[in-house]
């Protein structure tokens, strides 16, 4: 397959399973998505397929030993492929969904040990960006939104930066134009009573710790 067939310019007035077949179908073959979200465009895999995370790895020259963070269509998803949340997760998730806050939940056994590093916990969010739902509610489960760039080289915050990408055959390409960039999503462990910011990011923490 030709790199223009490998990619899809896409507008979120334009979101419906049908114009996402083609992506999730890439997806459900064990490829790589990159998409656009609410700060970058990230890259997507099927989380419970070994042979698509280890792409992914190599497609960014990733340490393997660098857990990947997860986006899901909806607190719904989240609850029937992750986990139910509770307690201040729950609480969270019902004041910051959809946007850049991302929760450390409990790794259900389905997702492939090498995106949570091993440590049995994943980030995950519900991201403001339309076009991210979309897809991660065509594939029907939360997927991986590791950034779309080599690491230690700069986020992509415009599908014109994704020329190495479009390149290589494993990846089909969502172009849905420009991201709005800035920092990332505020990493947050609730699930317990002591509230912990792992990662600061678009969210102050000061805000978080005023939703309680």
């Amino acid at each position: 397959m030709s790199a223009s067939d490998r990619r899809i310019t896409i507008g979120a007035a334009h979101l419906t399973p049908e114009s996402l077949r083609a992506a999730a179908d890439w997806l459900a073959h064990g490829g790589v998505v990159a998409y656009p979200t609410d700060t970058y465009y990230g890259l997507a895999v099927d989380a419970g397929s070994a042979a698509a995370v280890a792409a992914l790895f190599d497609l960014k020259g990733r340490d393997p030993s660098m857990a990947m963070p997860l986006i899901a269509a909806s607190r719904e998803q989240v609850e029937a492929r992750i986990g139910p949340l509770t307690g201040g997760s729950a609480l969270l998730a019902d004041t910051f969904w959809p946007g850049p806050l991302s929760l450390i939940l409990d790794a259900p056994s389905w997702i492939v040990p090498a995106v949570h590093g091993g440590l049995g916990t994943v980030a995950v969010r519900v991201p403001a960006d339309p076009i991210a739902r979309a897809l991660s509610a065509a594939w029907g489960s939360p997927i991986t939104a590791t950034s779309a760039n080599r690491s230690g080289a700069p986020p992509a915050s415009d599908a014109a930066m994704l020329v190495w990408l479009a390149a290589d055959s494993r990846v089909f390409i969502l172009d849905g134009g420009a991201t709005p960039g800035g920092q990332p999503s505020t990493l947050v462990d609730a699930r317990s009573t002591e509230w912990r910011c792992l990662r600061a990011g678009a969210i102050a923490w000061d805000r978080v710790l005023t939703s309680r």
